[in-house]
């Protein structure tokens, strides 16, 4: 028997922690070959080279485009895509997928996308569906949904909202996060391996921080950056495990305010370019709270029933536990939140959240979705009844 070719792409570190399992289900499939394109970030000794822990992991990397520009202006995030659907073209062309299979909104992805439409190689959509008010990722998003054939969504308001864009009801799946695997899934660490893993003794609770530039908004990431740092320090008995922010526009000018932070508070505050997803989930679910603007504050960390302060407007619109606190970019705003989040009684509170965004069975839902599908699909536009 032949098998159906799955090409799947990542050009993130946290895009790859929530394709993990998806690529470990395609590839332990008879009915499935996995083939898999790396590029962007992964590739990027800035950003840590984290290609080579997909391939510490045990996966064969198919395809590496180099796609990014040592830029995060608007006209370098724009070159870098261009110089993107270049690559990936030469990628498919070689590796002929049946189907290629994406994650979420970003430009990146939007680059392999739109290669992909004009050779004519069917895309299924992960995480369509979803508003993120903040970011230029959702434009991105809406518009790979238009340009997909299958799609897995990660809630009932999604499955809907995909379908009220056209979208027949037979090619649209609620299989809820698909990061949420990991939680039914992947050992986690104890505290002290995490610390020994880290080099950073976690002696004192801690908060989990990431912030990423806000694309579409008022929101100047140096600003709201430095409040978050400032909103820290009012927290002196709490240490913090800081992130990278990802590569768009605005994120580089970032790093330096957090590498001078972690520097002046070694003892309390660690930085980190990638954590991998190992490591991340552990320290999610050790960490007193997350906070920042990053979306695993919003989908992951309530099903660890940990609190989440969800700065800003970069996920506004987006579906949301109790267990999330918003608010401003402000130092004094976030310093108020984060307060509530880290007290007792809120943690109480968020012990029992219901998160709405499933219980971790994503992948194997998908995976018999791919293998039950015809190679091709023909599209028509779904209209809805308003009679």
């Amino acid at each position: 028997m032949t098998r159906k070719r799955i090409a799947v792409f990542t050009g993130t570190r946290a895009e790859y922690g929530l394709l993990y399992w998806l690529l470990k289900d395609i590839d332990a499939s008879e009915q499935l070959e996995l083939q898999l394109i790396v590029a962007a970030m992964h590739l990027s000794p800035e950003f840590g080279q984290t290609w080579r822990q997909i391939e510490q992991d045990g996966f064969h990397i198919d395809a590496k485009v180099e796609m990014l520009l040592s830029s995060d202006t608007a006209t370098g995030v724009a070159k870098s895509m261009g110089l993107g659907t270049i690559g990936f073209a030469d990628a498919l062309q070689r590796l002929r997928p049946d189907v290629l299979v994406v994650l979420g909104d970003r430009f990146e992805a939007l680059a392999i996308v739109q290669a992909a439409l004009v050779m004519r190689i069917p895309v299924a959509h992960l995480h369509g569906g979803e508003v993120t008010e903040g970011a230029y990722d959702d434009a991105i998003r809406h518009a790979i949904t238009k340009m997909a054939s299958l799609h897995f969504v990660a809630a009932e308001p999604y499955r809907r909202r995909v379908i009220q864009m056209g979208e027949s009801p037979s090619t649209v799946f609620n299989v809820g996060a698909l990061g949420l695997d990991h939680l039914q899934r992947t050992p986690r660490m104890t505290l002290s391996e995490l610390g020994e893993s880290l080099g950073f003794v976690l002696a004192a609770p801690f908060v989990l921080a990431t912030y990423h530039p806000v694309t579409m908004a008022t929101e100047d990431p140096v600003a709201s950056t430095t409040a978050l740092l400032e909103a820290l320090d009012a927290f002196p008995q709490h240490q913090v495990v800081l992130t990278y922010p990802n590569a768009d526009n605005g994120g580089r000018a970032i790093i330096p305010l957090l590498q001078q932070y972690a520097a002046q508070r070694s003892s309390r505050v660690l930085l980190i370019e990638s954590l991998g997803f190992k490591r991340y989930l552990s320290a999610l679910a050790h960490a007193r709270a997350v906070v920042g603007n990053s979306s695993s504050g919003i989908i992951e960390a309530p099903a660890f029933h940990v609190p989440t302060v969800n700065i800003g407007e970069r996920q506004l619109g987006r579906l949301a536990a109790d267990s999330v606190l918003h608010c401003r970019a402000d130092r004094d705003d976030i310093v108020r939140t984060l307060g509530r989040a880290l007290s007792d009684e809120f943690h109480r509170h968020s012990a029992t959240t219901i998160n709405p965004y499933g219980q971790g069975t994503a992948s194997r839902s998908i995976v018999r979705e791919l293998e039950a599908h015809p190679d091709r699909f023909h599209k028509r536009f779904h209209d809805l009844d308003f009679s």
